[in-house]
């Protein structure tokens, strides 16, 4: 995504959050106006079934015995990953995955091969992240971190073989039948999760703590940082239920909007739980950001300004589904869950 699309968002929610009031009224006029609402126990119920069948499907493939053409997975290595992988998170990004599929009525298998590698790619991402030379974190998920669980080299590597992983999941027949398809999804997970995506948004975020020279960001950068970091992952899993549908270009426009309002929403979010939630309860230290000098738009905007951007962000994304009518139900309710989570 570039700098125009940025922009154009950042736009867009302003004219919604010129302060919390009128998103509040807005959020409640377009609700009003659209679709039945999904309950939280509804939602919380599709959630956990989706991390239901996403753990199974991935104890599966990450097993002891080696696939077609291996020649053997050290024990070592794959417990390692199994450890980085199963028995926790939210598994919001396979959901995101299953929702967007079942909107044109993909298969669900295959929607959680897709959703299997989207979350190998963001469990590597954990494990990079919480390195030394990263953020030199030592809770995940409520346990130790996979470096302090076992030890530096083994994460690296773990990292290393989650995201090689993720293609050799997508590059499977069942995932889909169609080449194409296939290398439409590899393509598109490359790029969201690479160079110009989540790996080249962590370099951004680096810099911005001054690590490599002074660095002073304004509120477009912060966002062009959040939109590459968590963002673009998150946009992909919302556009990969069109993709293994070949879906209308409408229909594409309308999730990428979707996830780009949700991807931002999500870190403002994570940056808001940092801030004022409870480690015993997100499962991770808080209050990190300010002492490492992380650029979060919770700095840039302060406590109520980041509120009130999640809440227009959150209109922002509930809007982008209209053209998907009421089958969009459960992304709407995902769009309400990220900005009220509390882990």
């Amino acid at each position: 995504m570039g700098t125009a699309s940025i922009d154009q968002d950042m736009r867009e929610t302003a004219r919604i959050s010129r302060d919390r009031g009128r998103s509040a009224n807005a959020t409640t006029r377009d609700r009003a106006a659209g679709p039945a609402e999904i309950s939280q126990a509804a939602f919380a119920a599709r959630l956990a079934a989706a991390a239901r069948d996403v753990e199974r499907l991935l104890d599966r493939l990450l097993s002891v015995k080696p696939a077609q053409h291996e020649i053997v997975r050290p024990r070592r290595l794959i417990e390692a990953m199994r450890y980085a992988t199963l028995g926790g998170g939210k598994r919001l990004r396979p959901l995101l995955v299953i929702e967007s599929a079942s909107l044109f009525g993909v298969p669900r298998p295959r929607a959680l091969m897709t959703a299997a590698a989207v979350e190998c790619v963001h469990c590597y991402s954990l494990v990079h992240d919480d390195l030394p030379a990263m953020d030199n974190d030592t809770l995940r998920r409520g346990q130790l971190t996979v470096h302090r669980a076992y030890d530096e080299a083994t994460a690296i590597l773990v990292g290393d073989s989650l995201l090689t992983f993720a293609f050799d999941v997508l590059a499977r027949t069942e995932t889909h039948p169609d080449p194409a398809v296939r290398v439409a999804l590899i393509g598109a997970l490359a790029r969201a999760a690479g160079l110009g995506g989540m790996a080249g948004g962590q370099l951004l975020d680096l810099a911005a703590e001054g690590r490599y020279g002074r660095a002073r960001l304004a509120e477009k950068d912060i966002a062009m940082l959040h939109a590459m970091k968590t963002g673009a992952l998150i946009r992909f899993t919302c556009e990969a239920g069109a993709i293994l549908a070949d879906a209308p270009q409408a229909a594409h426009e309308a999730l990428g909007r979707y996830g780009r309002a949700l991807g931002q929403a999500f870190q403002i979010a994570d940056d808001l739980l940092d801030l004022e939630g409870d480690a015993s309860v997100v499962g991770k230290k808080t209050g990190k950001d300010a002492k490492q000098g992380k650029a979060t738009l919770v700095a840039a905007l302060g406590r109520d300004g980041a509120h009130a951007r999640l809440a227009a962000l959150t209109v922002t994304a509930e809007r982008a589904l209209r053209p998907l009518g009421a089958r969009a139900g459960m992304l709407r309710a995902a769009a309400r869950f990220v900005a009220t989570r509390r882990t």
